[in-house]
Order: C-alpha cells, then structure tokens, then sequence
C-alpha cells in the first residue's frame, strides 16, 4: 500500500549551517515558517479530505526539526499530536540533522506521537561532507542511526548524489555504508545546482565539475536497484517537480520523471542479460540480421521497459533489436522473461 504525507515545511528554521547545495526556500517553494495554528490548518483539512488517514503521517520537512529552538518543537509536535489516534494519522515523520540526535530528544519525540525520524546524511564521507560545509562527519551518521533504531523509530536516510568533491567511486562506498546501516527507507536526491548557493558560485568559476547525466541515471538506477533488493524502501529518487526548482536551477541532474529513468535503466540492463542468457547478440550499431524478440516483465513495468518516450525501444533497436514487451503477473519487478524470438535477415 502507497504511504501518504501531509508535508508542513519547517523551512532553515534550526539549521547551524548553511550546506553549500542549499536553497530551501526554492526546494519547498515556502518561504514562511509554520506555528501551532497552521499545523491544526493543515491537518484538520487533510483530516477531511484523505480517505486512508492511517496510511498517512504528519511530515515535518524543510529544516532541521530537533535543532529548533525547544519551545517551538514541542508547539509543533503537541499541534500535531492532536490528530493521531483511531480514525486519524498514524504518526509523525521528521526531517533532521544526524548532530542533533541524543537520548534526551528521541524520548521527547516518543512522548509526542513521532515513528519516522529521517536523517539528511547527503554523504557518507567526510571530505565531501567537509567541501560541503555540512558541520558533521560521517561518524555523527552512524551514531544517529544507532540511537534511532535502539529507540524503536522508523529510521530513514537522505542521499545526495553528485555533491562537490564527490566521485563515481565515493558514490559507491556510500551506497555500500547504506546497505550496512539498513536504514527502513531511503531518499536519493541527485544534485541540483541552484541560484543563491556556494555550489553555484563554484560551478560558475569551474571549479565544480559534473559528471555526465547518463552516468548518474547508472549510478542512482543501481542504488534503486541494491536498496529495494536488500529491503529498503526507496521512497524518492530524484528531486521533486517543482517550478520554483526549473526556474532557479543553474546546472545538475533534475528531471520530473528522474525515477521513471532509472527504472527503465534497470529492466533495460535486465532485459539485455536475458538477451544474452538467450542467446540474442546485442550489437551497437547493427547492420544485417535483425530480431524480433518478445519479452515478458511485470504489468506494473510495461512503461518503464519501454522506457521514457521509448528510450529502451530505440536503445535496442540500435543494436539490432526490436521488442515487444507484454505483461505477466507472475514476474516481480524488475524481473524480465524472454517469450519469443524471430530472426529476420
């Protein structure tokens, strides 16, 4: 079953720091601080209109939710709290530092009704986290996640791929220091350069270089594709669509349809081993002898084989192939069968 949030943005209120990728007033598109009254607001309205309230959490986003003030945490979460309970929302969701995680703050968190605790990590090494002044080292990350989990709350991970100083190999020794944490969830954000940031003024003078677009839909389709497989929930790859986002980027690896890419990266990687496993050859370029192969995935993946405006079709058709993709309910996700093959010379 889908999980829902109501989303309320805490936007900078609380950060220490400000993280040389970040513009939250842009991300959120809010430039306003929430109190007590908006939070009833907001739930009150969702209360009425959403028909699976216990399938939904109240979301505490933006910020840096436990470096608040004190006061003005607990006016958040009594507001919320409110609206837990039978026929209501199932809990709250927040969004915070991994440096402002102590024992003293998770039971206030439990007292008020909080189950998921996301940790905006963005790295799991310090020379990136360092390059971009997050004011924590990866050691705080794992404290953190410790602390959740022996506190018994919903522990999720937040990515950011691409970051300044980073590389293709520091992206794979993050993932990996992931699957060894396993966290419930995970949110994996590609970079986006925005107007107003430090990595801004960096990109401008070239002294912060991008990798290719194509290598980071590789590289977030196999992180996609180890956290589902180990269990982790994947709930966003990609940042959001967001007009506020499409006017003030500058330069990075924004799509509204970034997660849809790397799914269909995925079947297609699955879909050329089944060829091979086949006996189908899949040469670039292919002149001569074609086939005509009919392969099976998931009725919930016929879209994604297929690819975003036909990217797997024309892919394969390049290298001497052309699908049909059909659906079976037996397969899993990702999963791809072969079912039929013609040669046409």
């Amino acid at each position: 079953m889908k999980h829902n949030n109501i989303s309320i943005f805490v936007t900078h209120v609380g950060c220490p720091h400000m993280c040389a990728f970040c513009n939250q007033h842009t991300i959120t598109g809010n430039s306003q601080i929430p109190h007590a009254q908006d939070v009833r607001r907001i739930c009150s309205k969702a209360l009425e209109q959403i028909k699976d309230p216990e399938n939904t959490e109240i979301a505490f986003f933006g910020g840096s939710f436990t470096a608040v003030p004190r006061e003005y945490m607990i006016e958040l979460l009594e507001a919320a709290n409110a609206y837990l309970g039978e026929g209501k929302f199932s809990g709250i969701r927040i969004s915070t530092r991994p440096d402002y995680i102590d024992d003293e703050v998770l039971d206030i968190l439990k007292r008020y009704g909080v189950t998921s605790i996301e940790i905006g990590a963005q790295s799991l090494n310090d020379k990136v986290l360092d390059a971009n002044e997050r004011g924590h080292s990866t050691l705080d990350i794992v404290n953190a996640c410790k602390l959740i989990k022996e506190h018994n709350f919903e522990l999720g991970l937040q990515l950011m791929v691409g970051l300044y100083r980073s590389d293709m190999d520091i992206e794979l020794e993050n993932m990996e220091k992931v699957l060894e944490i396993k966290p419930d969830t995970v949110r994996i954000y590609p970079v986006v350069v925005l107007k107003g940031t430090k990595l801004a003024q960096l990109f401008k003078a070239g002294k912060y270089h991008l990798i290719s677009m194509d290598d980071v839909i590789d590289l977030c389709s196999k992180m996609l594709y180890e956290f589902e497989n180990a269990g982790i929930k994947v709930l966003k790859c990609g940042l959001h669509a967001s007009e506020f986002v499409e006017r003030d980027m500058v330069a990075g690896y924004y799509h509204p349809a970034f997660r849809e890419l790397c799914e269909s990266r995925i079947i297609r990687e699955n879909m050329s081993n089944a060829f091979r496993k086949s006996g189908i050859p899949i040469a670039e370029n292919a002149q001569g002898q074609r086939y005509h192969v009919t392969c099976a995935v998931s009725p919930r993946c016929i879209s994604a084989a297929i690819g975003h405006k036909k990217a797997n079709s024309e892919h394969f058709l390049k290298n001497g192939i052309n699908i049909k993709v059909v659906g079976d309910e037996k397969l899993s996700k990702y999963e791809v069968e072969v079912r039929d093959v013609r040669v046409c010379i």
